[in-house]
C-alpha cells in the first residue's frame, strides 16, 4: 500500500511523483533486484517505486527530508523497509549504507540531481549498480561524448568509473504534476577498474573540473585559471602533446589521464 495520495508536491524539495507503472517496470527490470539485496532509494515520494522494491528486496532504505512524507513512510509496516530521515546530500552515506554494496534506484530530485552524482562519485564503493531517473538534458549530459556542448566535468567522471545505458525515455505525463521538462532513466553498472589509469585521483578531478570551468576559454587559459602553474602547465601540455588552444569539452578521457600524468612529472 503506497502512502496517502492526498500529499501536494513541493516545489522547493523537487517533488514530481512518479505515477506510470510501465515505468516503474522498467525501473525494476533495470535493477534487476533479488531477495538478497539491498537497495537505497533518495526520495520516495508517494512510493510508486518504493512498493516494488520492497516486494523485491531483501532490506530497502529510503533517504527523506520532507517531513509530511517522512511521518507517513515512518508509520509503514513492513519489515524490510528503513527510513532514513534528512538530507541525502548531508547524510553519512559510508556510515548508513554499511555493509555495501548496495543498488541504488531513485527518481531522483531534479534540483539536486546533479549534486547526488557528484556524492555518488565520491562513495561509488558503496554501490554495485544504479538506476536513476533525470531530467532528459542532465541525463543527456552524463553520456555525452567529446566534441558536443553536453561534454562537461559529470561526462568525464562518470565515464571514468562507469558503464552507462539508457533505460526508457519518460514523457511529463507519467508524473504528477506533470513536469514541463521529458524525462530519462540510466543505468549505472560500475567497472571493475577505472577506464584510464589515473595514479592521483584528486589532480584527475582538478584537471577535469579546471578545464571546464570556463567553458568559452582555451584549454591553456581555463587551467591557468584554475591554479595551475604557466611553466608546469605550458610543459605537460607539450609532453601530453595538446595543443592549448583547445577546448576542455573537446578532450577524450585518455587525453585528461595523459595530461594529469604529465603535470605529476
Amino acid at each position: 500500500m503506497s502512502v496517502n495520495q492526498g500529499h501536494r508536491a513541493k516545489k522547493r524539495f523537487g517533488q514530481n511523483f512518479l505515477r506510470d507503472r510501465h515505468v516503474v517496470g522498467e525501473i525494476l527490470a533495470a535493477a534487476e533486484i533479488t531477495a538478497t539485496d539491498r537497495v537505497l532509494e533518495i526520495g520516495p515520494g508517494l512510493g510508486a517505486l518504493t512498493d516494488g522494491l520492497l516486494r523485491a528486496a531483501g532490506e530497502v532504505l529510503i533517504m527523506e527530508l520532507d517531513r509530511d512524507l517522512l511521518q507517513r513512510w515512518q508509520q509503514r509496516p513492513e519489515p524490510n523497509l528503513r527510513v532514513l530521515a534528512g538530507d541525502a546530500l548531508k547524510l553519512d552515506w559510508p556510515q548508513l549504507l554499511e555493509p555495501a554494496p548496495v543498488k541504488l534506484v531513485a527518481n531522483l530530485p531534479y534540483n539536486i540531481s546533479s549534486q547526488v552524482i557528484f556524492k555518488i562519485l565520491d562513495h561509488r564503493q558503496l554501490f554495485s549498480r544504479l538506476v536513476l531517473m533525470f531530467q532528459k538534458e542532465v541525463g543527456e549530459r552524463l553520456r555525452a561524448a567529446p566534441g558536443c556542448r553536453d561534454y562537461g566535468i559529470l561526462s568525464v567522471l562518470c565515464r571514468q568509473w562507469f558503464d552507462i545505458r539508457r533505460v526508457v525515455k519518460v514523457p511529463p505525463q507519467a508524473f504528477r504534476p506533470a513536469p514541463k521538462v521529458d524525462s530519462v532513466v540510466l543505468r549505472f553498472d560500475p567497472l571493475p577498474e577505472p577506464r584510464v589509469v589515473v595514479d592521483q585521483p584528486e589532480l584527475f578531478l582538478r584537471v577535469v573540473k579546471g578545464a571546464f570551468v570556463q567553458r568559452r576559454k582555451t584549454l591553456r587559459n581555463s587551467l591557468l585559471a584554475a591554479g595551475f602553474e604557466a611553466g608546469v602547465l605550458d610543459a605537460a601540455l607539450q609532453r601530453s602533446d595538446i595543443l592549448p588552444t583547445r577546448r576542455g569539452e573537446t578532450l577524450e578521457l585518455e587525453e585528461f589521464a595523459r595530461l594529469t600524468r604529465n603535470l605529476q612529472a
